[in-house]
Parts: structure tokens; C-alpha cells; sequence
């Protein structure tokens, strides 16, 4: 077991090494911030000033092992935009994005999963079709589309909750939260609805399915044979048995929920990181957008390995090392 976590965290290193090659390269080959940040009325000594200042003038080659030295001690260089240090910038953010990360898979799971569960084990209901029908335009529907909707009806048409910002947050870990005050969570459930809309339908759909296949099994007849309560074989014999993909979707579409909430975060005027990194993309600010990027890489990887560990806990059959 040790052996096999030590060979998975070698893996994931050398993931994440050639992810540092392919992002900066990938950056650094697009446009020219120089274009955008410099003033176009400064004389040409000014403009080698500035340039040098960013430390543009130098070789690509010699910029890559700069940021790779600054990564080993968590520096990401100093934003061009901003002057500061680009993982300050991003961490400021990252408790927005965290929070409507969160809150949005957590409405994910308390609507998909029981709905999932319901609908496969009454799948000629027809409430199970209703929910099926409702899960293929959950699927359908343009997510900044639904957000334009969501503001029209509740906003300005109701106005029962308010279209854009964070409101009212509190301190809690050195952070500010909006789920801590009334007002916070008021401005935080329609940007979280609206990011948990496909979700919601991709964990529906494959809870669905895991169930259809689970419930044919035979120790599923055996348990129902023993006359064992319906409760205990659904959470014990058929919900544990169909949590592996649902567990591996989670997992995963968390990670996506974080670096992807750019358009929930654009319409609901969401202060998260998804907003920074499409302004800093606009302005060519480089090393914002590199560690963003490279926040993500380790994001996705992290919880790659999270879900391999969590495997072993679901179903004692499955090793980290592919035996047993």
C-alpha cells in the first residue's frame, strides 16, 4: 500500500513537471503585453525600462527556469497588472470561487443523487420520466442562458433575490465567507443554482443507471430473498455498490466547477477567480494567468489521487496498485 501511494505521488510529480512546460510555453507564445501595458506615447528608452522591469527582455528558456525556480518556493512572479505577487492576487479570489464551487455540488448531490436512487428504482413512474425529461434540459440548456433567465425572473421580475455581487460576507480562517450572513447567502444561491444545473443532471443520470445495473444483481435477490428491510438494501446493497462512478464524477466535476465557473461568475458579477482570470486574459497579464493554470494542474491531480484512496475505501476489491 505505502509503495504503491509513493509510486502514485513519483506519477503525479512528473505530471505536474510537464505541466509547467506546457502552460508557461503555451502563455508566453500568445500576444504581447508590452502591446497592452505599455503607454504607446513613451519614447523607446522608457519602453526598454519597463520591459526590463518585467522581466520580458530575457531569453524564453531563461524565463521557464526563473518560474521554475520561483515555484519551488511557491512564488509565481509578480503580476503585471497588479503589481503584486500573482498567487496573492489569485488566493484573494479563490475563497468566492471555493464557496460557489461548493455550494453548487452540494446542491448537485442533494437533488441528483435521491432523484437518481428514485428514478431507478421506479423507472416506468411517471414521475421517473418527469425527472428524466427534467434531467435532459438540465443537460440542453446554455448555462449563461439559464443565469440571464434566473436574474430576469428573480431579480428583476420578482425581486425576491439580488443578480450580482457577494453581499454581506464574514471573517472565518483569515477568509471572508457569504454563506456565514443572511444577506451573503441571498446573493449566493442563484450564481450556485445556476453552476449546479448540469451537474445536478450528469450525477442524476448516472446514479440512474448505476442503480438499473445494481438492482439485477444477485445479491440484491438474495438480500430482498432474506426479507431484509427495503431501506438497508438500498443504502447498504445498492447505494454503497453504485458509489464508485458517482464518487469519480464528483471528484472530477468538482475540480471543473472551480476552474470553470467563468461564465456563472461573469454574469452573476461573481468576485472569483473565474472573473480575474478572464480580465487577466484580456490584459495578457502572464503570470496571473500561469498560476491560475498551474493552481488548476495541481487541483485536478490532487484529486485524481483523492478518488484513487477513496476507491479502496468504497470497495475493499480495489488497490492503488491494481491487485486483489
Amino acid at each position: 500500500m505505502t509503495t504503491s501511494l509513493i509510486r502514485r505521488l513519483i506519477q503525479a510529480g512528473f505530471v505536474i513537471f510537464a505541466m509547467t512546460l506546457i502552460v508557461f510555453l503555451g502563455v508566453n507564445v500568445i500576444g504581447n503585453p508590452v502591446d497592452i501595458l505599455i503607454n504607446p506615447d513613451l519614447n523607446q528608452a522608457e519602453r526598454l525600462k519597463v520591459i526590463e522591469s518585467l522581466g520580458l527582455d530575457r531569453p524564453i528558456w531563461q524565463q521557464y527556469l526563473s518560474f521554475l525556480h520561483g515555484l519551488t518556493q511557491g512564488d509565481f512572479g509578480d503580476s503585471f497588472v497588479y503589481s503584486r505577487p500573482a498567487l496573492d492576487v489569485i488566493l484573494e479570489r479563490l475563497p468566492a470561487t471555493l464557496e460557489l464551487a461548493l455550494c453548487a455540488m452540494l446542491i448537485a448531490i442533494v437533488i441528483g443523487l435521491p432523484l437518481g436512487l428514485y428514478a431507478g428504482l421506479h423507472p416506468n413512474r411517471l414521475s421517473s420520466r418527469v425527472i428524466m425529461t427534467g434531467s435532459i434540459l438540465g443537460f440542453s440548456l446554455p448555462t449563461f442562458w439559464v443565469g440571464l433567465m434566473f436574474i430576469l425572473l428573480f431579480a428583476v421580475q420578482l425581486g425576491w433575490l439580488p443578480s450580482n455581487g457577494r453581499g454581506e460576507t464574514a471573517e472565518l480562517f483569515g477568509a471572508r465567507w457569504s454563506f456565514l450572513t443572511t444577506d451573503g447567502l441571498l446573493h449566493l444561491f442563484l450564481p450556485a443554482l445556476n453552476l449546479a444545473l448540469f451537474k445536478t443532471s450528469l450525477i442524476l443520470r448516472l446514479t440512474r443507471a448505476g442503480v438499473q445495473e445494481v438492482v439485477s444483481q444477485e445479491y440484491v435477490k438474495f438480500a430482498r430473498a432474506k426479507g431484509l428491510r427495503e431501506n438497508r438494501i438500498i443504502l447498504v446493497h445498492i447505494l454503497k455498490n453504485l458509489m464508485i462512478p458517482v464518487v469519480t464524477i464528483i471528484g472530477l466535476e468538482f475540480g471543473s466547477l472551480i476552474a470553470f465557473s467563468v461564465v456563472t461568475e461573469s454574469i452573476f458579477g461573481w468576485p472569483g477567480m473565474g472573473k480575474l482570470i478572464i480580465d487577466s486574459i484580456n490584459l495578457l497579464d502572464r503570470p496571473v494567468i500561469v498560476a491560475y493554470l498551474m493552481m488548476m494542474v495541481v487541483l485536478f491531480v490532487s484529486l485524481n489521487f483523492i478518488i484513487d484512496l477513496c476507491y479502496t475505501l468504497l470497495d475493499p476489491r480495489v488497490r492503488l496498485d491494481g491487485k486483489g
